[in-house]
């Protein structure tokens, strides 16, 4: 898979212990608009998708996690990867925090069945919707310094999705 960026904060002690969690994202456009997760407590937006569990295999969480968060149905064979973005930074817990994001182009029915959150992602009420790149790239630019809400995890996070949106933006998957 291609890597997209790099994100390395270079916040951390290189002698912390690592703690490494891939994760892989869903990519899903239809009529012009992406399935996209908002969080209405935060107010931001990020593609469907999270952490592999175990050995878990990428198309299995990533069929998983958009199942999970959006109530979608990823389509068996519609995937095609995408790309990767490698993120360093310090973590939540006197640890290196490493995260590879793997992120697939693919479809989904059109039934929506229930989610299925998480504690943290119920408490921020994640909600499937369907919004434009520009829509979902001016949320996640606004500027959230001063609210304690958003520590460096998350900052770092909703620029990942920015990123992300603008690349399909440049590279026509997707319009403003």
């Amino acid at each position: 898979m291609r890597m997209l960026f790099e994100m390395d904060l270079h916040d951390y002690d290189p002698a912390t212990p690592v703690f490494t969690r891939p994760s892989v994202r869903g990519i899903i456009v239809r009529e012009g608009k992406l399935a996209m997760i908002h969080s209405l407590e935060l107010d931001y937006y990020k593609f469907p998708g999270g952490g592999v569990e175990g050995a878990e295999a990428q198309l299995t969480t990533l069929h998983r996690e958009v199942r999970e968060e959006a109530g979608l149905r990823v389509l068996p064979g519609s995937e095609k990867p995408y790309g990767q973005v490698h993120r360093i930074q310090k973590g939540q817990y006197g640890d290196t925090f490493v995260q590879d994001n793997y992120y697939y182009l693919c479809d989904a029915a059109t039934d929506a069945l229930p989610q299925q959150l998480d504690a943290y992602e119920a408490e921020e009420r994640f909600t499937l919707e369907w919004v434009t790149a520009g829509e979902a790239i001016a949320a996640n630019r606004r500027n959230r310094s001063g609210d304690a809400r958003f520590d460096p995890v998350y900052t770092v996070m909703l620029d990942r999705e920015a990123r992300v949106l603008e690349m399909l933006l440049a590279e026509g998957y997707v319009q403003k």
